[in-house]
């Protein structure tokens, strides 16, 4: 079973939708007890970098999370991949869960339309396991205003708008983390949930 967590910050029925149009067990889950029995966890999430951490510690989920996702499959999405790293800067300085070594930053390059809203072409850069069965040409869609700042190891695939931003990352264990929608990328982004589903 694939816990999808909902803490109040979460895209969390577009996300449950996704995973049951493939067949795939999932449940919304608010509680310790369930995060640890599940085989696969899910953070997704919309909105700002601090409210959400600050919504995740009064969930209690926190310490949680971060023992679950030292050994079981565990995907953040949108700003759910963004609170996977360290620190956030999105008003304000702000830690977030330290999954993943890195930060996240506003996207200000001169001349760029904010937020990155629509399709943009996923680029593969490393080795990852939910990229084994996407092509070399094809397109995920974006929603946000700020980016992971984080070592080349950890970038599985990217895109251009800008520069360089990172769209999948990979821990090299069991995080990973989408700044794109999985659940609104058509074909791709269901091929990118049955692969993370197919790591449990």
């Amino acid at each position: 079973m694939i816990a999808i967590i909902d803490y109040g910050a979460g895209n969390i029925f577009s996300v449950k939708n996704a995973l049951d149009h493939l067949g795939l067990e999932s449940a919304l889950v608010k509680d310790k007890e369930s995060v640890i029995a599940a085989d696969a966890v899910i953070l997704p999430g919309v909105g700002a970098f601090p409210s959400a951490m600050e919504m995740l510690n009064k969930s209690g989920l926190v310490d949680t999370i971060k023992e679950e996702a030292a050994k079981k499959p565990f995907l953040g999405i949108c700003l759910g991949m963004q609170l996977i790293f360290e620190k956030g800067y999105e008003f304000e300085e702000c830690d977030g869960l330290g999954l993943i070594a890195g930060s996240v930053i506003k996207m200000d390059e001169p001349d760029l339309i904010i937020p990155h809203m629509g399709w943009n072409k996923l680029e593969k850069l490393n080795d990852c396991p939910l990229l084994e069965n996407i092509g070399d040409n094809e397109y995920v869609y974006f929603v946000h205003s700020y980016k992971a700042q984080c070592e080349d190891k950890y970038i599985a695939a990217y895109s251009e708008y800008g520069g360089r931003v990172p769209a999948l990352v990979y821990d090299g264990n069991y995080v990973y983390g989408a700044q794109f929608h999985p659940e609104k990328s058509g074909e791709t982004g269901l091929k990118i949930l049955r692969s993370f589903a197919g790591l449990i």
